[in-house]
């Protein structure tokens, strides 16, 4: 049976998004994870992005710690009130404003908030957020997809871009990455990232259930990533159609797991933006496909 969106509790704060966007149904989704390692793969192609990264972070000792901190910004911008995404947004418009990286090929120091290297990080997030969820199984309409696309240019000025400057649909994205593949290559730092989450460090008491347990995660991440993706790596994937086959496996698998637990663990956004909102307010597959006439109306970003 499906979920009905109601109405917000009075007064209550719907965030940046809201209830009635295609991000707020979509984020909830346990496939997110597998997403955001794509993202890293897909990022790590921008030399001088992934040298911003490098230079800046204890990338190898604290990965885990900035995959985290990743996705409570994400959650926090979703559905975190107003003040509370405007707040994480400022604190990353300031620490990124301090930064400086050298970029690999000509030794010449840029900011790391260059508008040009914003975009391409939160393009690749976008996509493959959007990629693997709808791969996997979430069933998003043509129009419900362009305004999720619509809909995170608001993530985008949070971090310090133009929302103008940003695609605004499905084609204006695919537009970006064909114009943008030039730039693109898999030099040592992209190496780096590729071999590190391939098998990431771990207590030595977890490096077995890691070998059990990775290898298939990265490989659906990695797998999933166009194919130009990989020749620039230089590493093989699976064919196409099975790794479509097994994202929908484990979307399959992971969604069966109650979604009041897998929303239980740390720092439980989504459980708080419920009890703020209400109810009906619970981020559900269903809602997309039986709200289509709501989720399509024009995006505010």
């Amino acid at each position: 049976m499906g979920t009905t969106v109601t109405g917000p509790r009075p007064g209550a704060d719907p965030g940046l998004y809201g209830p009635s966007s295609v991000t707020w149904q979509c984020h909830g989704d346990p496939m997110m994870w597998i997403a955001g390692l794509r993202a890293l793969y897909l990022q790590a192609l921008h030399p001088r992005a992934v040298r911003g990264v490098m230079e800046n972070s204890d990338f190898r000792r604290d990965a885990w710690g900035r995959l985290l901190r990743t996705a409570d910004f994400v959650g926090t911008l979703t559905y975190g009130t107003t003040e509370a995404a405007e707040r994480a947004g400022l604190r990353v418009r300031t620490i990124h404003r301090t930064l400086s990286a050298t970029d690999p090929d000509t030794g010449a120091r840029f900011p790391v908030d260059d508008p040009e290297l914003l975009l391409w990080i939160h393009c690749a997030q976008i996509d493959s957020f959007l990629h693997v969820l709808r791969r996997s199984g979430v069933r998003l309409t043509p129009a419900q997809a362009d305004r999720y696309v619509d809909e995170n240019r608001v993530n985008a000025r949070l971090v310090g871009l133009d929302p103008a400057t940003v695609p605004a649909d499905t084609a204006g994205l695919a537009a970006y990455f064909e114009a943008i593949r030039p730039e693109l290559a898999a030099g040592p730092d992209a190496l780096a990232v590729d071999d590190f989450l391939r098998g990431p460090p771990v207590p030595p008491l977890l490096v077995r259930g890691r070998n059990l347990l990775w290898p298939p995660i990265a490989g659906l991440a990695y797998g999933s990533l166009p194919g130009w993706a990989h020749q620039l790596y230089g590493r093989p994937a699976p064919a196409p159609r099975s790794i479509t086959r097994r994202l929908r496996l484990t979307g399959h698998v992971l969604r069966s797991i109650p979604a009041g637990l897998r929303w239980q663990l740390p720092p439980g956004h989504i459980l708080k933006a419920m009890r703020r909102m209400g109810p009906g307010s619970r981020p559900s597959p269903y809602t997309l496909r039986t709200s289509a006439a709501i989720l399509d109306r024009p995006g505010r970003a």
